[in-house]
């Protein structure tokens, strides 16, 4: 789809800020993996196929799985996830369709097993942000998702247009070692993320 609007250009001062919080959440002591994953989900849920894209693409950039990355959005079904990510995964959903039910007495006592009372604030936090992010780049579609090419928002100070990082087109040392193993689907624990940017 074409692309529609720069909004870090646009608005550089506010999406400063926007980008201030952003960098706080992901500064905030939660495990980058588990940010990874309320991600993700939140932007399948939301149809952001930008942000459904880059944080694909970071996560496993991060060491995260394929396998597991490939299973979020079925996360129900999947044995790969540990119990409090699984507590965030149904938690994420609930905030992120707040409209439709709320957050049930249930699902919060169910989401403070697993996570201190600092935590799930600094949870809701990172939920919100991510639906932030995705209904900058639902409607205003700063830039199309092609083939081959990595968008991303690890935190940078430019107040360019969202553009391309070219540094993903060729592989990494990490991923380079990593493409000699011979099964490109491994499963297991994860680690995790951040967000430059070229700008958002």
């Amino acid at each position: 789809m074409k692309p529609r609007l720069q909004f870090f250009s646009v608005a550089p001062e506010l999406m400063e800020q926007v980008r201030a919080l952003n960098q706080a959440v992901e500064d905030c002591g939660l495990e980058r993996s588990l940010l990874h994953l309320v991600k993700l989900r939140a932007s399948q849920i939301n149809g952001c196929s930008f942000c459904v894209d880059m944080h694909s693409k970071e996560a496993m950039q991060d060491g995260e799985t394929q396998q597991r990355v490939f299973l979020v959005s079925a996360w129900k079904e999947s044995p790969l996830f540990s119990e409090r990510e699984r507590a965030a995964l149904a938690y994420t959903e609930a905030v992120t369709l707040i409209a439709n039910a709320g957050v049930p007495d249930a699902l919060y006592e169910e989401t403070r097993k697993h996570f201190s009372d600092e935590e799930l604030v600094k949870l809701s936090v990172a939920i919100g942000m991510i639906n932030v992010w995705n209904r900058l780049c639902v409607p205003l579609r700063p830039h199309e998702v092609r083939r081959g090419q990595y968008c991303s928002l690890r935190s940078t100070r430019s107040t360019q247009p969202l553009g391309l990082s070219p540094s993903m087109n060729r592989p990494s040392r990490k991923r380079a070692a990593s493409s000699k193993r011979p099964s490109p689907l491994r499963s297991g624990p994860s680690t995790a993320r951040t967000w430059t940017s070229k700008s958002a």
